[in-house]
């Protein structure tokens, strides 16, 4: 939330939309802002006290151009670099992805490994991903491929166990690592698994499984 920081899930997101007439924060009970400018100032009090979520975030509205911030990537990658030295992983994996994909950087793969391992590191599984399907289709490496998978799948992440099924059906995987991602992967899926998590997860925005 922009007003007192504090982190909710999707399915807590999904269930504050569905109370009728909810405008207060569940966390602090402060009104929830009601316009960018609102918005936006809420957000500026906590990147002056270096919060890690807060700068993140400012990053990905530069990045859209949106919440009253002009599209700017090169100022989002800015806060992304600021809120990956402060521990965001998923700023650094945005980092990569812009090195990656030649957004507003100059394309520059070794960047992009480099921020995804660092993005790694601190848990992103999305990174991991990414450092397999990078190891399998540029290294020819399908044991440290294999390794990203398994690591990223223990950490919910859908589309690697997808990619150890498929190595396992190539006969690059063994049928005991292919059981071994499922059970940790079904194990983090019960672990996080909510009411307010299933219905958020009827659209695509809040899926988390």
């Amino acid at each position: 939330m922009t007003c007192c920081g504090k982190i909710i899930c999707s399915g807590c997101v999904h269930a504050g939309q569905m109370t009728v007439g909810a405008k207060l924060c569940p966390f602090c009970r402060t009104p929830i802002p009601a316009t960018d400018e609102q918005f936006m100032k809420n957000y500026e009090k906590r990147v002056e006290l270096d919060d890690v979520h807060a700068i993140y975030d400012v990053g990905c509205h530069y990045d859209d151009g949106i919440a009253g911030c002009q599209q700017n990537h090169t100022k989002a990658i800015e806060l992304w670099q600021q809120a990956g030295e402060l521990g965001h992983s998923g700023a650094y994996y945005n980092v990569g992805n812009a090195y990656m994909n030649g957004d507003s950087v100059q394309r520059d793969y070794k960047k992009a490994i480099h921020y995804w391992e660092l993005a790694a590191i601190l848990g992103d599984a999305s990174a991991r991903y990414n450092l397999g399907v990078y190891e399998k289709r540029e290294c020819n490496n399908l044991d440290r491929a294999l390794k990203h998978w398994m690591i990223a799948a223990r950490s919910g992440d859908t589309g690697s166990l997808e990619k150890i099924k498929q190595l396992y059906t190539d006969g690059h995987a063994t049928k005991d690592d292919y059981a071994k991602a499922l059970r940790a992967h079904q194990a983090y899926v019960d672990e996080i698994k909510s009411v307010q998590r299933d219905e958020a997860a009827d659209s695509d925005d809040f899926k988390y499984y």
